[in-house]
């Protein structure tokens, strides 16, 4: 079984946002997102689809988030930061799979999507590079999703997140801090702080 997906702080909306480069063909992108589509639907449709991903870059395993909108409003958002590896490696493939349902039916700050609404749907995908541990002074605002790590406490904020609040370098540290329900000044005594990109696309209106 997966570890629980987490919900971000805020929900990915800007294309490319934190990616570099893309990783990601359109062929690719395009069978990622049917998939999370079809994902949803088949649960309340009640039917099993096949997750075999079609191709060994879609089986690496990675971290991921799907976020879905109806009339262009939040609906859900969960996903993975860290790669799912135990017991077993879950591929990219699976992982998009299982966030879709989870946004559409386990985001506890929605009722779980129906079936009308989920032919309405659009959906976003983030893709999560490798997690790399950096120094606070290499922390790049705008291209990277930060995760603070101490006494067994955790903090993560997608790369978009100091964007849309206009935080400096010294703030995103902090509020990943806060998060994490560790001190403010933990990243200056020891915390662990380690970064990702995320290459974001979703469904074309």
């Amino acid at each position: 079984m997966s570890p629980p997906p987490e919900s971000p702080a805020a929900s990915p909306k800007v294309i490319g946002l934190g990616a570099t480069e893309d990783e990601f063909s359109p062929e690719e992108r395009s069978t990622l997102l049917r998939v999370a589509h079809d994902s949803i639907t088949s649960a309340l449709e009640k039917r099993e689809i096949p997750l075999i991903p079609p191709s060994p870059h879609l089986s690496e395993p990675r971290g991921a988030f799907t976020t879905i909108y109806l009339q262009s409003a939040l609906r859900g958002c969960v996903g993975y930061v860290f790669p799912v590896v135990s017991p077993q490696p879950i591929s990219l493939y699976c992982v998009v799979a299982e966030t879709a349902r989870a946004a559409a039916f386990d985001d506890t700050r929605f009722p779980p999507v129906t079936l009308d609404e989920a032919r309405q749907l659009d959906v976003s995908l983030s893709i999560l590079s490798p997690l790399k541990s950096i120094t606070a002074d290499q922390l790049e605002v705008g291209l990277h999703g930060l995760v603070v790590s101490q006494a067994g406490r955790r903090g993560v904020l997608l790369p978009q997140v100091p964007v849309e609040h206009h935080w400096d370098r010294v703030t995103f540290l902090q509020q990943v801090c806060r998060k994490a329900g560790l001190p403010l000044d933990a990243w200056e005594k020891g915390a662990t702080l380690q970064v990702f990109t995320a290459e974001v696309f979703g469904d074309e209106k």
